[in-house]
């Protein structure tokens, strides 16, 4: 097989593939078989550490050496391409990658991976070619793969910075209607938590970072409701009562409209956790499976953490009692398959509860 006949082997495989770690492993196949190598590696460096090490390495688990040793190491430091025809006679080579491995190597060419800045970030290395010695073909091919390879894990990168500014920024919004609600410290992540680990038993793999961080924005609605209703400290009059059944539709107001897939379940969430499975729940007396499943699990939740924490107008109930209570509405207020998922994770929910106490006092 040619190299052009290699390269349109794996073209489509590498188009279409979205996971960074298998597109990396795909790229290091593709140098393999089209440089005619042994094996290859692709070496990342660690800032903290000072170190490169392998994010794909054929032959080996992984190696990692310091960042100015070796033949990798000096072409990272040197941002510079190097082909060595005799690993052994050439100073950089670092042979005690050699001896703890038990492989010989032989030749050795090797390509800076360079981000859209110009920054050296890592080096693809191709180790003992099968027949001859390494060429400045292999050099431009190798070159080319790598600058796919350093695309693909800057790209990589960036999403997860984007990512957890956003995750940042959703858990941010989720908390502001704490600073009106003092009572709710805590609260909101433990509800998150637990939600996570209903919807871990209840295998909704794909989405437990989702419902984690989306229901702990159930109550964001809390910030449109006037302070001298929410912050009251006595029973609230049936008028009151109305008013603040509208943080329901403000939070859904809030939310809705949103591309996010995280947005629009937090947004049914926001307008449904007050809802009850026989109908009787606000604000728009939905039953059974016209509430989303998100709503029925932030319902529970949000109801379990409230009878099991002491709160300034009530004293925590004991947990048994909690519980009871769970099983004795279980149709009723709360969907039967999530009340049977609460039971089934009791333990993890009173450690949940347990480590995360509240932070007022007499909590």
């Amino acid at each position: 097989m040619n190299k052009v006949q290699i390269l349109l082997k794996f073209a489509e495989k590498i188009t279409r593939e979205k996971d960074v770690s298998r597109l990396l492993s795909l790229l290091s196949d593709v140098a393999r078989d089209i440089l005619d190598a042994d094996r290859c590696s692709l070496f990342l460096s660690d800032m903290k550490n000072r170190t490169l090490w392998t994010i794909v390495a054929h032959g080996v688990k992984k190696i990692e050496i310091p960042w100015n040793k070796g033949i990798a190491g000096w072409v990272f430091q040197n941002g510079k391409s190097l082909i060595v025809n005799d690993a052994y006679s050439d100073y950089r080579f670092e042979k005690s990658v050699d001896l703890k491995t038990g492989y010989k190597t032989k030749n050795i060419l090797a390509i800076p991976l360079i981000n859209r800045k110009g920054e050296v970030i890592g080096v693809f290395q191709a180790i003992n070619k099968l027949h001859g010695n390494y060429t400045e073909e292999d050099e431009e091919l190798l070159t080319l793969l790598s600058g796919y390879a350093a695309s693909a894990i800057e790209n990589t990168a960036l999403y997860k910075e984007l990512n957890k500014a956003y995750k940042d920024t959703v858990l941010r919004l989720s908390h502001a209607a704490e600073f009106k609600d003092k009572e709710t410290k805590n609260h909101i992540l433990r509800t998150g938590l637990y939600a996570r680990e209903i919807a871990n038993y209840l295998h909704f793999d794909d989405e437990l970072e989702t419902i984690f961080l989306a229901t702990q924005m159930h109550d964001i609605g809390k910030i449109g409701i006037p302070d001298a209703i929410l912050l009251k400290p006595g029973k609230l009059s049936i008028e009151e009562r109305e008013v603040m059944w509208q943080h329901t539709i403000i939070g859904y107001e809030i939310l809705r409209g949103s591309k996010s897939k995280l947005l629009q379940i937090a947004a049914l969430i926001a307008l449904e956790h007050h809802e009850r499975i026989d109908g009787y729940g606000y604000p728009y007396g939905k039953k059974g499976d016209e509430i989303s499943i998100y709503g029925r699990i932030a319902c529970i939740v949000d109801v379990f953490d409230a009878l099991i924490s002491n709160r300034p107008y009530k004293k925590a109930w004991p947990e048994e009692k909690v519980f009871e209570f769970l099983k004795e509405n279980e149709g009723k207020m709360f969907d039967d398959d999530i009340v049977k998922a609460v039971l089934h994770k009791k333990d993890k929910l009173l450690e949940i509860k347990r480590r995360f106490k509240d932070e007022y006092k007499g909590s």
